[in-house]
C-alpha cells in the first residue's frame, strides 16, 4: 500500500470513527489507569460483559493507589464473574509495583510498562497511545482480523513470522497525529463490522481497500492452528454440614481460580462412582472424613479449554481435624454469609440452589 493510500485508509477509517464508535465510558476518559483496567479487562472478554464490571470495579478502586492497598480477597470479590481471575492478580501486583517503583504514576515507557505483571506488547501499545498519545501500534484479536483481510495474508497467524509481519504492518499504518482514535478505530472496526462471522462488508469503509473482499475470501480469513477437541470432565462438590455451618477452601493463589473460594471436592477418577471421588477428595484435600448424603444439583460449566459437569452433594461431618493439601485456607459459614467470598462461575451456579435450600 502506498503512501497516498495509505492516507486515503486513515481518512475513511477515522471518519467512520468518529461517527460510528460506541459510547463506553473507557473512551470518556484519558486517565492512564482508568485506560489500563479497561484494558486488562478486555483481554478474551467481550465489551457488554466487561461494562458492569468496569464501572464497579472503579467505584471500588478509583485510584492505582486504592487498588494496591486492597487485600487481594476484596480485587476478586469484585472481579467474581468476570473469568480469568489470572488477570486480577496480575492487575492487582501491577498497582502495587506502580506504587512502589513509579511513585503511583502509570509508567509512559514501553520498557517500563511491559515490566508490569500480566502487561504484554498489546496492552503496553493500547495504554501508551489512549492514554499518552504515543505513537505506538496495537494488535489485538479483532485488529488482526481487520489486517489479515484487508491485506489478504494467507498464513497461518499463530506463525511468529506472520504475527510479526503482522505488527509491522500495523506500525506502518499509524498516522503522525490522531494515534488514540485510529487504534481505537481499527479495534472498533473488528469488533462491529469485520466480525469473525458474517463481516459486514457493504457497510465497511474499508471495504474498497479490502483485498479479501476484492476477492470474495474475507471468511476464509484469517487462518489459524485448528482447535483441538475440548475435554470434558466430572468433577464433584460437597456441601459438607457441621452445627449448622458448613465449608468451604480457598484455592492456591497460583494457578488456575487462584485465590477463590470454594466447596471442596475434585475430579472424578476412571471408574469411580460420584461418591466415593467425593469422598475420596475430600479426605486427600482436608484429611476428613464425611458421610455422603443426596444429590443436590449438577451444573455444567466451560473454561477456556476444558469443561466440567460439577456434580454436589450434601454431606455430613463424621470425624477428623483438618489438615489442608492443596488448598490455601478454610472457613465453616452460613448461608448469609456466602456473598462476602468470591467464588468461580460453576460454585456460584450451585449457590442460588443452596440459598433457596436453606
Amino acid at each position: 500500500m502506498n503512501t497516498q493510500c495509505k492516507r486515503r485508509f486513515r481518512r475513511r477509517i477515522l471518519s467512520w470513527f468518529r461517527k460510528e464508535k460506541r459510547d463506553l465510558p473507557w473512551r470518556r476518559t484519558s486517565n492512564p489507569y482508568r485506560i489500563l483496567v479497561s484494558e486488562i479487562m478486555l483481554q478474551q472478554t467481550q465489551v457488554a460483559a466487561a461494562l458492569k464490571y468496569y464501572r464497579k470495579f472503579i467505584r471500588q478502586f478509583p485510584t492505582v493507589q486504592k487498588l494496591a492497598e486492597a487485600p487481594i480477597d476484596d480485587v476478586l470479590k469484585v472481579w467474581e464473574g468476570l473469568g480469568y481471575y489470572g488477570r486480577a492478580h496480575n492487575l492487582h501486583r501491577a498497582a502495587q509495583s506502580i506504587v512502589l517503583r513509579h511513585g503511583g504514576r502509570i509508567p509512559d515507557s514501553l520498557d517500563a510498562l511491559s515490566s508490569l505483571p500480566g502487561i504484554g506488547r498489546y496492552s503496553a501499545g493500547a495504554v501508551l497511545s489512549i492514554a499518552f498519545g504515543k505513537r505506538i501500534p496495537v494488535l489485538d484479536g479483532n485488529i488482526i482480523r481487520v489486517l489479515s483481510r484487508v491485506f489478504r495474508i494467507t498464513e497461518n497467524i499463530d506463525d511468529r513470522d506472520v504475527r510479526n509481519r503482522l505488527w509491522g504492518l500495523a506500525e506502518s499504518l499509524l498516522p503522525r497525529k490522531h494515534v488514540r482514535e485510529f487504534n481505537e478505530s481499527l479495534m472498533e472496526l473488528g469488533a462491529t463490522v469485520c466480525k469473525p462471522r458474517n463481516p459486514d462488508c457493504p457497510h465497511c469503509p474499508l471495504a474498497k481497500f479490502c483485498e479479501a473482499n476484492g476477492h470474495a475470501v474475507q471468511h476464509e480469513l484469517p487462518v489459524k492452528t485448528p482447535r483441538r477437541p475440548i475435554p470434558h470432565y466430572d468433577v464433584t462438590a460437597g456441601i459438607i454440614w457441621k452445627q449448622g455451618k458448613f465449608l468451604i477452601t480457598k484455592r492456591p493463589p497460583k494457578g488456575l481460580l487462584g485465590g477463590l473460594w470454594e466447596f471442596p471436592g475434585g475430579k472424578r477418577e476412571k471408574g469411580e462412582t460420584l461418591e466415593t471421588c467425593l469422598a475420596r477428595e475430600i479426605k486427600e484435600e482436608l484429611d476428613i472424613a464425611v458421610r455422603v448424603q443426596d444429590h443436590l444439583v449438577s451444573v455444567d460449566h466451560a473454561y477456556s479449554h476444558f469443561r466440567i459437569t460439577l456434580h454436589v452433594f450434601r454431606c455430613e461431618y463424621r470425624k477428623g481435624k483438618i489438615r489442608m493439601h492443596g488448598c490455601d485456607g478454610y472457613r465453616w459459614i452460613t448461608a448469609r454469609e456466602l456473598d462476602r467470598y468470591a467464588f468461580p462461575g460453576a460454585d456460584r451456579k450451585v449457590i442460588g440452589r443452596l440459598k433457596a435450600f436453606s
